[in-house]
C-alpha cells in the first residue's frame, strides 16, 4: 500500500510551521487535483493525503503556500516575496511510504525523501 505524509519546518525559528496550506495533485496517471490541506501545530498535516483510490505509482506534486504562511507570521516581506508557491513534483515508483518534508525560511528551502 502507498501512503504519503509531509512535515513542515520553519528553519528561521526552529519551529514547526502551523497553518501552512497545500495542495496536492496527480499529475500522470490519470491527473487529479487530490487536496488542499493545511499543517497542524506539529507542522504535520492530520488527514490522510492519498486515499487508497488515489495512491496510484506515478508522478505527483505537493505545493505549499510558503508566501502566504510568511506574511502570516506578520514578517517585513517584499512585494513579490523571494519564495510564494514551492511546488515539489516527484514520482512514487513502488507501494512504499514517501514522506516529502520540508525546510522552510523566508529565503530558501531544501526537501528530500523523508522516512
Amino acid at each position: 500500500m502507498t501512503t504519503l505524509s509531509t512535515h513542515v519546518l520553519n528553519t528561521a525559528t526552529g519551529t514547526p510551521a502551523a497553518g501552512l496550506e497545500i495542495t496536492l495533485k496527480r499529475i500522470e496517471p490519470h491527473p487529479k487535483e487530490i487536496g488542499i490541506f493545511t499543517t497542524n501545530v506539529d507542522g504535520r498535516v492530520s488527514e490522510k493525503l492519498l486515499s487508497d483510490e488515489d495512491a496510484l505509482l506515478g508522478v505527483y506534486e505537493i505545493t505549499f503556500h510558503a508566501g502566504d504562511y510568511l506574511k502570516g507570521l506578520g514578517l517585513a516581506l517584499p512585494e513579490y516575496p523571494f519564495l510564494d508557491m514551492i511546488p515539489i513534483r516527484f514520482g512514487i515508483s513502488e507501494n512504499a511510504h514517501y514522506h516529502v518534508p520540508l525546510l522552510l525560511s523566508p529565503y530558501g528551502f531544501s526537501t528530500y525523501r523523508g522516512s
